[in-house]
C-alpha cells in the first residue's frame, strides 16, 4: 500500500490545490501499518482497522478524507495502472459520522474584543483580512489568493478564479468590503500580501488575546453567511456568494438568531388579517 501511495503522491497529488496538504495526509497513512500490508490481501477488515485506530486521535472528519484518498489511491490505480484488485475496500466499510458541526458565530461584543486584539497584532493586514472575511464569507485561501486584477470597484464584484470546489464564482462587494479595499492598498498583485501560513500565525495569536479561544477563522464564513440571511438576501443570491451549490450544505452554515427574526416579523401581519379577525368577519349560520 505505501508502495502505490507514493506513486499517487508523485503523479496524481501535484495537480490538486490541495497537495501540500494532502501530501502530509498520505505520508501518514504510509506511517500506519496499513501502509505495509501487501495490495494482494488488501481487505475491508484491513481498512476498518485503519479507521478505528485513527479514531483514537483525530477526529472523524479528518478519517473520512483519508479514507477518500484511500478510496481514490486504489480507483486509480485499478482504472489508469492496471492494478489487479478484486475490489475497493474502502467502499464495504462504515464512514464514521461526523459529529463536530459548528454553530459558532460572533456574539455581542466579541467583534470589538477581536477588533482590540488584533490592534495589538504585528502583523499590518490581519484586521482587514478578518473584516473582509465577515463581509464577504471569503476562506481563508480564497482571501489569501485574491488578486487586484479580479477585483472591480466600478461593479463592486471580486471574482474567485479557484477556488475550494473547483467551481469560480464572482461576489458582489458590501460598501463595507470596498472601503477595505480602498483603506489603504497594498501596493503588490495581491489584495492582502501574506502568506496563509502568515495570516493563521497572527490569527492564533490574536484569538488568544482575545480570550476566544474556541473561535475559529472559518467561523467567519458561517457568521458572513447568517448575516447575508439577516439581511433578506434569499437562498439562490447567498448562494453566488458562497458557492454552494447544494442548499442542504449551505444551511450547515447559516445559523439565524430568533432575535433578529423576530425583529423583522414585528409589525407584520399574516394578509387578510389574524385567524381571529377572520373568523369575526364571516356572519353566522
Amino acid at each position: 500500500m505505501s508502495e502505490l501511495l507514493d506513486r499517487y503522491i508523485e503523479e496524481v497529488t501535484p495537480t490538486k490545490r490541495s497537495e501540500v496538504t494532502e501530501r502530509y495526509r498520505l505520508r501518514q497513512i504510509q506511517r500506519d501499518p496499513l501502509g505495509a500490508v501487501s495490495l494482494s490481501i488488501l481487505s475491508s477488515q484491513h481498512v476498518a482497522e485503519y479507521r478505528d485506530r485513527r479514531l483514537l486521535t483525530v477526529k472523524a472528519g479528518t478519517i473520512r478524507r483519508e479514507l477518500s484518498l484511500i478510496q481514490h489511491a486504489l480507483d486509480v490505480a485499478q482504472k489508469e495502472w492496471s492494478f489487479r484488485l478484486p475490489c475497493n475496500p474502502v467502499k464495504d466499510i462504515r464512514q464514521p459520522p461526523l459529529n463536530n458541526a459548528r454553530h459558532r458565530r460572533l456574539e455581542d461584543g466579541e467583534l470589538e474584543r477581536l477588533e482590540h486584539a488584533m490592534g495589538a497584532s504585528r502583523n499590518p493586514w490581519l484586521a482587514n483580512v478578518v473584516r473582509f472575511a465577515i463581509e464577504t464569507g471569503l476562506r481563508r485561501g480564497e482571501i489569501v489568493a485574491l488578486e487586484w486584477r479580479w477585483v472591480d470597484i466600478a461593479r463592486r464584484t471580486a471574482h474567485i478564479p479557484r477556488t475550494k470546489t473547483g467551481n469560480p464564482r464572482t461576489i458582489p462587494l458590501t460598501d463595507h468590503a470596498l472601503e477595505i479595499l480602498e483603506t489603504p492598498p497594498s501596493l503588490g498583485t495581491h489584495v492582502f500580501p501574506l502568506t496563509s501560513n502568515a495570516l493563521k500565525l497572527a490569527w492564533v495569536r490574536a484569538v488568544r488575546r482575545s480570550g476566544l479561544l474556541d473561535l475559529h477563522f472559518h467561523d467567519l464564513r458561517h457568521e458572513a453567511i447568517s448575516r447575508f440571511f439577516e439581511l433578506g438576501l434569499s437562498l439562490p443570491e447567498v448562494a453566488i456568494i458562497s458557492g454552494h451549490r447544494d442548499p442542504r450544505m449551505l444551511f450547515r452554515y447559516t445559523h439565524l438568531r430568533p432575535v433578529e427574526l423576530a425583529h423583522k416579523l414585528k409589525g407584520r401581519r399574516w394578509p387578510g388579517g389574524s385567524q381571529t379577525e377572520r373568523s369575526a368577519a364571516v356572519p353566522a349560520d
